[in-house]
C-alpha cells in the first residue's frame, strides 16, 4: 500500500573482535540508518557482551519499536538458542543460553543462530541465492571454511563442511583462503588443486543446486571461481558484511512476527 511504513528488523553481528548491529528495512535488505560497531570486550564473557549487545540494541530509537525482536548471530554452535561451541570468544560461553542471556540484558525477544547461517539466510532473501530454488550450499572461505545450507530457502542450521576429512586432511586446512596465503598459493593453484577437490566432495555428498562463496576472498572471485568445474553453478555473494546483520534480523521477525 502506498505510504506504508516499512517493516524494520533489529539485528546484531557478535564477532571476535568487534560486536556491530543496524535495524534492518526488511523490504530490501538494506540497513536504515549506518551501523554502530563496539569493540568486542576482553575476556569476552557472556556478561560483557550481554551488556554490549544492549548498549547497540538501544541506540536506534527513533527507527526501531520496542517491540521488534532481536536478531543476533554467534561464532558457534547454537542448538535452541544454546551455546554447544566457542570460536573467538570466551570458552565460558559453552553451554551458556545466549537467547535468554541476551533477552534479559535487552528486553527484546531474542533468536541466535550462527553467523555463517545467518550470512545464507541474507543471501537467500536478497542476495546470490534470491529466487533460487532446491539446496543452496553457501561456503565461506577465510581463516577456516564456514559452512550453511537451505533447502527451499530454509536454513538446516549448523552444518560444518568444512571439517569434512578429504585425502586424510581437515578440508579447511587445505582449501580455505588463509591455506593459500600460508602457503603462497596462486589463484589459479588454489583453485585448481584445493578449492577443485573440496566443491566436487561436497557436491557428491550434497547434490546442491547452487553454491554461494563468501568470506573475503570473494571480491577476487573472477580469479579462481571460473576455474572450477563443478555441475552446481557457483557464484561470489553479494551482501558480505551486512549479510550477518539481515539475516538475522530476517531470522528473529520470521520466528517472533514483527
Amino acid at each position: 500500500m502506498a505510504g506504508e511504513a516499512p517493516k524494520i528488523g533489529l539485528g546484531i553481528d557478535i564477532g571476535g573482535s568487534g560486536i556491530k548491529g543496524a535495524p534492518v528495512d526488511l523490504a530490501t535488505g538494506e540497513f536504515v540508518v549506518d551501523r554502530v560497531k563496539i569493540p568486542t570486550p576482553h575476556p569476552s564473557t557472556p556478561r560483557a557482551v550481554a551488556a554490549v549487545v544492549a548498549q547497540i540494541a538501544a541506540a536506534f530509537p527513533e527507527h526501531v519499536d520496542p517491540a521488534t525482536p532481536l536478531g543476533a548471530t554467534f561464532p558457534a554452535v547454537i542448538q535452541h538458542g544454546v551455546a554447544r561451541s566457542a570460536a573467538n570468544v570466551d570458552p565460558s560461553w559453552i553451554g551458556t543460553d545466549v537467547e535468554r542471556l541476551l533477552a534479559d540484558a535487552t528486553g527484546r525477544r531474542v533468536y541466535v543462530l550462527n553467523d555463517a547461517d545467518a550470512a545464507a539466510v541474507a543471501e537467500d532473501r536478497y542476495g546470490a541465492a534470491k529466487d533460487a530454488t532446491g539446496v543452496v550450499l553457501m561456503t565461506t572461505l577465510g581463516t577456516g571454511i564456514g559452512t550453511a545450507l537451505l533447502v527451499d530457502g530454509t536454513l538446516v542450521p549448523n552444518t560444518e563442511f568444512g571439517h569434512l576429512e578429504i585425502d586424510g586432511h581437515d578440508a579447511e586446512t587445505r582449501a580455505a583462503s588463509s591455506a593459500k596465503e600460508r602457503e603462497d598459493l596462486s589463484y589459479e593453484r588454489w583453485a585448481r588443486e584445493r578449492l577443485q577437490r573440496y566443491y566436487e566432495v561436497v557436491e557428491m555428498l550434497l547434490s546442491p543446486d547452487l553454491i554461494v562463496v563468501g568470506g573475503g576472498v570473494s571480491r577476487k572471485a573472477e580469479k579462481f571461481l571460473p576455474l572450477l568445474r563443478l555441475n552446481a553453478p557457483i557464484v561470489p555473494a553479494e551482501l558480505r558484511n551486512t549479510a550477518g546483520i539481515v539475516g538475522a534480523a530476517v531470522l528473529a521477525v520470521e520466528r517472533f512476527g514483527g
